[in-house]
């Protein structure tokens, strides 16, 4: 069986608001980035995430190197996207209908993306480990990490990033 993580970054007062982050990831994070996408077999979004990655479906200009292999990496892989409003995705994407928790246990592919998406993947049980990328940032408000009740969780490891910025890797107690 395939391995599903949810990973994203998040404030130390635990909310998730990307356009709120007052500064990009480092290049060692950013790199971290790429190499994780790039290893990934597809990515499970919900609605409002996947429009923010759109981004990555046309080259912008001013990229570096590491934006264009991101972008490579994120073109390349499969996606689900969980929406009740969405009719159209993009490339390589594909909506996923009415029976969601059973098209997802087909799928259990290794990305997980979106707060809410992943509230409904802890209560079914089938989020093997969360990656909290902590931020020295408080936001104040925005989307919790945790859209529901937190699981019972166990900490297996700790990195450091561009000396502000730590991973947190937990799996469900």
């Amino acid at each position: 069986m395939a391995f599903f993580f949810f990973g994203m970054n998040q404030s130390l007062d635990g909310f998730v608001d990307h356009d709120r982050f007052p500064f990009a990831p480092g290049p060692r994070l950013y790199r971290r980035f790429v190499e994780q996408t790039e290893k990934l077999s597809g990515s499970l979004y919900g609605r409002r995430l996947y429009e923010t990655m759109r981004y990555w479906d046309e080259d912008q200009p001013g990229w570096d190197a590491d934006r264009r292999a991101f972008a490579a990496a994120w073109r390349k892989n499969p996606k689900w996207v969980v929406s009740r409003t969405l009719q159209t995705v993009g490339p390589n994407a594909r909506l996923l209908g009415t029976e969601t928790e059973a098209e997802i246990r087909r799928l259990k592919v290794e990305l997980v993306g979106g707060p809410e998406l992943a509230r409904c993947l802890t209560e079914w049980g089938l989020i093997d480990e969360y990656r909290i990328y902590l931020h020295p940032v408080v936001l104040g408000h925005g989307t919790p990490f945790f859209a529901g009740p937190r699981p019972p969780l166990r900490l297996t490891g700790t990195e450091r990033y561009d000396g502000d910025v730590i991973r947190l890797s937990y799996v469900p107690a």
